[in-house]
C-alpha cells in the first residue's frame, strides 16, 4: 500500500501511470479497430466474432473491468497533474499556451474529457443497447441465426446504428478528437517513460502522427461508409421489420375509439 501511496503522491508517478494506461488504451483501440473492420464483410463474421467473446464471459468482462480501470486512472491522472500544473503556477502565460505547444498538447484534457463522454454514449449504444440513444429501435430485438443458435445481430445493430445522420457526425467527431488526442499522447507516452533522446524522439513523434492517422482512417471509414449506405444496406432493410413488428404501434381505429371515450 506504502507503494501504492508514493506512486500517486508522486507527479513522476502520476506520469508514468498515465503513460502506462494510455499505452494500454492504445493497444485496445487496434485491436477493437481489427474487430470492427470484420463490418465490412458478411454478416456472419462480425456476428461470429460477437458470439466468441460473448461465449467467454470471464475473459470480456475481465478485460471490461481492466480497461474501465484504465481509464479512470487515465482521468484521474491528467486531472490531477493539470491541477498540479496550475498551481505550480497560478500567474497565466502572457499569451496563451506555453511557448512552442502544438494545439493538441494545449487541448489534451479538453479532448480526452470529450473522448470520455463519448465512451459512455458508446457503451450506452452497442452494449448497454439503450433505445433512447440509437435514434432508431430497441437493438435488443435484433437476432440472427448462427451454427443453428440464435444469437444477437450485431451487424445489423452497427448498420442501423450508424446509418442514423447525427450518430454518425457524433462518432466522426470523437474520432477526430481521438486523433488530436493521440498524435500528442504516444509521443509523451514515450517521453514519460524515458525513450526520448536526439536520435529516437524524430521517430517517436513520427510514429506518432502516422498511427493516430491510420487509427483515424480507421475508424472512421466505418460510419461514413455505412451512413453512404455502402455496407449492408439491403440486409438491414429486413431488419427493419423485425424492429416494427418488436414495437407495433396501434391499430388507427383503436385509437380513434380511445379518442372517442376521452370525449
Amino acid at each position: 500500500m506504502n507503494i501504492v501511496d508514493r506512486i500517486w503522491n508522486s507527479s513522476l508517478g502520476k506520469k508514468y501511470l498515465m503513460a502506462l494506461t494510455g499505452g494500454a488504451l492504445f493497444v485496445f483501440l487496434i485491436g477493437h479497430l481489427v474487430g470492427n473492420l470484420q463490418v465490412f464483410g458478411p454478416p456472419e463474421l462480425i456476428n461470429g466474432y460477437a458470439h466468441f467473446l460473448k461465449s467467454k464471459p470471464l475473459l470480456l468482462w475481465g478485460a471490461r473491468l481492466g480497461l474501465l480501470a484504465c481509464v479512470a486512472l487515465h482521468i484521474a491522472s491528467a486531472v490531477t497533474l493539470a491541477q498540479l500544473n496550475a498551481a505550480a503556477r497560478p500567474q497565466p502565460y502572457a499569451t496563451p499556451g506555453a511557448y512552442g505547444a502544438s494545439k493538441a498538447s494545449q487541448y489534451m484534457l479538453p479532448t480526452g474529457i470529450v473522448i470520455a463522454s463519448f465512451i459512455v454514449y458508446h457503451l450506452a449504444h452497442f452494449t448497454a443497447l439503450l433505445p433512447g440513444v440509437n435514434g432508431v429501435g430497441d437493438f435488443s430485438k435484433l437476432t440472427t441465426t448462427l451454427h443453428g443458435e440464435t444469437v444477437p445481430d450485431v451487424y445489423a445493430m452497427m448498420v442501423l446504428g450508424l446509418q442514423v445522420k447525427w450518430v454518425c457526425a457524433f462518432y466522426l467527431v470523437a474520432q477526430a478528437l481521438l486523433f488530436m488526442h493521440l498524435s500528442h499522447g504516444l509521443a509523451a507516452m514515450f517521453q514519460s517513460l524515458g525513450f526520448r533522446d536526439h536520435v529516437w524522439w524524430p521517430r517517436i513523434e513520427c510514429f506518432a502522427k502516422a498511427a493516430s492517422i491510420a487509427l483515424l482512417i480507421g475508424y472512421s471509414i466505418i460510419p461514413v461508409a455505412i451512413c453512404l449506405k455502402l455496407v449492408g444496406s439491403d440486409y438491414v432493410e429486413r431488419k427493419k421489420y423485425d424492429l416494427k413488428a418488436a414495437n407495433p404501434q396501434p391499430a388507427p381505429a383503436f385509437v380513434a375509439a380511445q379518442g372517442k371515450e376521452a370525449k
